[in-house]
């Protein structure tokens, strides 16, 4: 099997731990064993493949900070297990790296401001965990982000005005957090958002109206804030209910 360069057994019910001898095929570029019942911790060995997707499974322990040695990592996805720990800031260090997927886990601590670094990134998810802080304005370097989901943790903070640099960015989602202040009026700069979604949170202040110039913008969760004035009227255009947010249409 040395000139294997593809390793796919996803979605089966494979047990134990991985085993290290995987990092013996030194021609494997991507192996993929998602959405099996895999126990133990994650192999450091494992960070010289360009592809690396174990999502969905029962691994547990922090995210070994050696997977950062690797430049060819540009598909990490870890989502899905118990993992417990910080997220490491060596992680920065995956220049290659396109799609981070740390979602659906135990992990704590802050988001590694480090993480905009990663210039090539196009999909970063980091939802389901137990992150706390700010959200790092730092995040706004990540120019060819499409995708960008910190929902359901216990961020802190004000929604960083810096993230209007986003621009090719689709999908922002910062729901069930903790964040707080008003809503960045400089979000009418993501002129290729489709879906934004900043429920439940402690917002306050009035709905920039610049946002009704989201020509692209097709859904808007503001549900369980605290909001004030008025919703504006340009926002007709995506059937948002004022009566959600115990607010009425702006005249």
């Amino acid at each position: 099997m040395g000139n294997l360069r593809k390793l796919t057994l996803a979605n089966n019910q494979l047990t134990g731990e991985i085993p290290p001898e995987l990092s013996n095929l030194v021609n494997l570029t991507g192996l993929s064993l998602a959405n099996n019942q895999l126990t133990g911790a994650i192999s450091p060995e494992l960070g010289y493949l360009s592809n690396l997707n174990l999502a969905g499974n029962q691994l547990t322990g922090g995210i070994p900070p050696e997977l950062g040695n690797s430049g060819n990592l540009t598909r990490l996805s870890l989502g899905g297990n118990p993992l417990t720990g910080e997220i490491p800031p060596e992680l920065s260090n995956l220049v290659n790296l396109e799609s981070l997927d740390l979602s659906d886990s135990q992990l704590t601590g802050a988001i590694p401001p480090e993480l905009s670094n990663l210039g090539n990134l196009e999909w970063l998810y980091l939802a389901d965990n137990q992150l706390t802080g700010a959200i790092p304005p730092e995040l706004g370097n990540l120019r060819n982000l499409r995708g960008l989901n910190l929902a359901n943790n216990q961020l802190t903070g004000a929604i960083p005005p810096e993230l209007d640099n986003l621009g090719n960015l689709g999908d922002l989602n910062l729901a069930n957090n903790q964040l707080t202040g008003a809503i960045p009026p400089e979000l009418v700069y993501l002129v290729n958002l489709r879906e934004l979604d900043l429920s439940n949170n402690q917002l306050t202040g009035e709905i920039p109206p610049e946002l009704g110039n989201l020509s692209n913008l097709l859904s808007l969760g503001l549900a369980n804030n605290q909001l004030t004035g008025c919703v504006p009227r340009p926002l007709e255009k995506i059937r948002i209910d004022p009566a959600e947010l115990g607010l009425e249409w702006c005249q």
